[in-house]
């Protein structure tokens, strides 16, 4: 993601609401949720994939409820930073979100978060069921937190800059 990417969003996203961080399977979509302020991310929900229309219409429900302003998806890129086939479906499910729920999408590279949690879940001592019933909605927070830090750090440093400016 770029930064004029990242400006985009913000201008685009209504401030004041929430953000959520889709962590997009082809079995379950799981679902983070930031703070009013967009500096914390919480897990919120596995989304058990049925059929697109459903799955989207589930997702519209939350985001209605929560009043969202915005979508934070993670981008499953190679691990040489190319794209490949998920990475297709990825931006094909959004195209045709985009219909049904007309929020600005920021796409977020996801490389390793499923591995991250699972990691941290293996040292917190999780088992395997639990660890499968929630490693889904803790890599959308694991994006989600990373796509905070990086707005944050983004407008962070425009906001030192104008008032080093006086």
């Amino acid at each position: 993601m770029t930064e004029d990417e990242v400006r985009a969003f913000v201008a685009a996203s209504a401030g004041g609401q929430r953000l959520i961080g889709i962590d997009l399977g082809t079995k379950t979509i799981g679902l983070a949720l930031s703070d009013v302020g967009r500096q914390i991310a919480s897990p919120l929900e596995t989304i058990r994939r049925v059929k697109f229309t459903p799955d989207v219409a589930r997702l519209r429900l939350l985001c209605e409820a929560h009043q969202v302003g915005g979508l934070v998806m993670g981008l499953p890129l190679n691990m040489d930073g190319s794209e490949g086939p998920r990475v297709q479906a990825t931006r094909s499910f959004v195209r045709n979100m985009k219909p049904l729920l007309d929020l600005p999408v920021l796409f977020c590279d996801e490389r390793l978060s499923t591995a991250a949690v699972t990691r941290a879940l293996i040292a917190a001592d999780a088992s395997r069921a639990k660890r499968g019933e929630v490693v889904d909605m803790l890599a959308a927070a694991y994006i989600l937190q990373g796509c905070l830090d990086q707005i944050r750090g983004l407008l962070g440093d425009e906001e030192r800059e104008e008032r080093d400016a006086y």
